[in-house]
């Protein structure tokens, strides 16, 4: 009975591996380019051990621990800071790749009838769920591996063996568990935007909770998985057992998605659509309406998730100052700025977060309308009296809104809670002053997704590369040094860091005028170019 439940497992496991032949490597080069880097970054900036001291002062503050985790401050080594300042957010971009990967050849291929012809094939009921499994395990696999043994042969002496094989180890067991996270969710729901979107909310949520019991209950955190990565205490204790217990709960969440996909119909889930009305108002019967139908859910989800991170970080802003108050040496490095107290001066650092995290949302708002395309469901809307600009500017108008309402909420829960943690309180108009100020660079990250879809289509995943490129040089460069002009090429490198800076509201105006250049080129790609089918 296994045997038929299994059929042509290893068939379909080189299928999928073919499938991902590009995917697959790039996500392998670009994780393991960015852990081999900075540890060879760190020894050229921080040669000494008295400079490793110095920065491990700077890091001694709440609102670095909810960023990146404790870590061993009182030995500052090479090892120490690479493992501190890079594992738990590598883990969390290992933890997107799995979800993106198993959606991919679960729901998504379920959704578009894919494994209905693959099942009239002689493969088993469970051979395409566990080639997939097959398939991510083995990335994880091959992740750890040369992650560990690249770290071991930069030859640093504190980076050993043990420790750099329980670094790549623990990037691999983050993986595995969000790929049995994926394939639960895969059962449950019935569309992969949902399987999708519960996974990564799933993941914020990890990180969140993770960030505010390592701020205020360090022993809470193992409630959060991303909580087992920093216990890990990598080249430190370097405890094996948090990752040995990631994963015996993936293998269990493994075990749990093959039972519910035994057991249900194909194209079900076990949280089954509600039926929707019998007769569609007038606003759903618009392309604006219907778009917006469609992406309800997911921003509703995302509008209480950039609450919660902005409520989450100024929940500690009142241990932030009293820190501050207390530390003659970050005084000296914090730039100071009359009139402002210690921890408004902080707050340009959780901006650059706040807005890239809000930029996610309103960014999948406008791809949506590719994936539409590629389901070829807007032809549908096109062949009635739609015209093309009409339905693209629904789309951007919603992306627009959307951005606009997750850097709000982000920018009110960070007052709110912040206000709630310091005595003498914030004001408002500085920090919503300060949210705003990055809102039109917002848009001109979603006027290049509208440009790509107007011209380029195919290529519309290469925005995300630039979000993350703008995270790497903006969230790392003054760690790096990197030169001004890297942090240039991205439009939040051009806005003013308030309260620190001094507001200008010219480089705002020079990034609205791109955006609106960028979205009239979409708008003509788009008019003219063929549509998919």
């Amino acid at each position: 009975m296994a045997g038929k439940l299994m059929a042509n497992t290893a068939h379909l496991s080189l299928f999928i591996l073919r499938l991902d032949r590009i995917r697959a490597p790039l996500w392998l080069l670009g994780l393991t380019f960015f852990t081999i880097v900075v540890p060879i970054a760190f020894s050229e900036m921080y040669g000494s051990q008295q400079e490793r001291d110095v920065m491990a002062q700077t890091m001694v503050n709440p609102a670095m621990t909810a960023m990146v985790g404790p870590g061993d401050l009182e030995n500052y080594t090479l090892g120490a800071m690479t493992a501190h300042q890079m594992l738990l957010m590598t883990a969390v971009v290992v933890g997107l790749m799995s979800i993106l990967l198993v959606s991919r050849h679960t729901r998504a291929d379920e959704e578009e009838g894919r494994l209905e012809m693959i099942r009239s094939l002689p493969t088993g009921r469970l051979s395409y769920l566990n080639s997939a499994f097959i398939v991510i395990t083995g990335i994880c696999a091959v992740l750890a591996l040369i992650n560990g043994f690249g770290l071991y042969a930069l030859g640093f002496e504190s980076m050993d063996l043990e420790g750099s094989l329980l670094y790549g180890a623990a990037l691999g067991a983050a993986g595995l568990f969000f790929a049995g996270v994926t394939a639960v969710f895969a059962q449950l729901t019935e569309t992969s935007r949902g399987t999708v979107g519960y996974s990564i909310a799933l993941l914020l949520m990890a990180y969140l909770i993770r960030a505010i019991t390592d701020v205020t209950d360090e022993s809470l955190s193992w409630l959060s998985p991303l909580g087992w990565v920093t216990k890990a205490e990598v080249y430190s204790a370097n405890n094996w057992m948090p990752i040995v217990l990631m994963i015996v709960v993936s293998a269990l969440l493994y075990a749990l998605a093959n039972y519910l996909n035994a057991i249900r119909d194909l194209e079900s889930g076990f949280l089954p659509s509600k039926p929707g009305r019998r007769y569609a108002s007038r606003f759903l019967q618009s392309p604006l309406g219907l778009a917006l139908r469609l992406q309800k859910t997911g921003t509703i989800a995302w509008a209480i998730g950039m609450y919660v991170l902005g409520a989450s970080y100024g929940s500690i802003l009142g241990d932030l100052e009293s820190f501050f108050s207390n530390n003659e040496m970050m005084k000296q490095l914090l730039q100071t700025k009359e009139g402002l107290t210690l921890t408004e001066q902080f707050i340009p650092m959780l901006m650059i977060v706040i807005s890239l995290m809000a930029t996610v949302p309103p960014v999948m708002a406008m791809n949506k309308l590719c994936g539409e395309e590629k389901k070829e469901r807007i032809i549908h809307l096109l062949g009635r009296a739609v015209s093309r600009t009409e339905l693209l500017g629904s789309y951007l108008g919603i992306a627009v809104i959307n951005g606009f309402l997750m850097i709000s909420l982000a920018a009110f829960g960070l007052w709110s809670a912040g206000t709630a943690a310091i005595e003498e309180g914030l004001s408002f108009g500085m920090i919503y002053g300060a949210a705003l100020s990055y809102y039109p660079a917002m848009l001109v990250v979603i006027s290049a997704a509208v440009s790509l879809i107007g011209y380029f289509p195919k290529l519309t995943s290469l925005i995300w590369l630039y979000v993350f490129y703008s995270f790497v040089v903006l969230y790392f460069g003054s760690l790096f040094r990197f030169s001004d002009w890297i942090g240039n090429l991205s439009p939040f490198g051009h806005v003013p860091q308030a309260p620190v800076e001094e507001f200008s509201i010219m480089p705002l105006i020079v990034l609205s005028i791109i955006s609106v250049a960028l979205s009239l080129l979409g708008f003509i790609g788009f008019n003219k170019r063929d549509i998919e089918n």
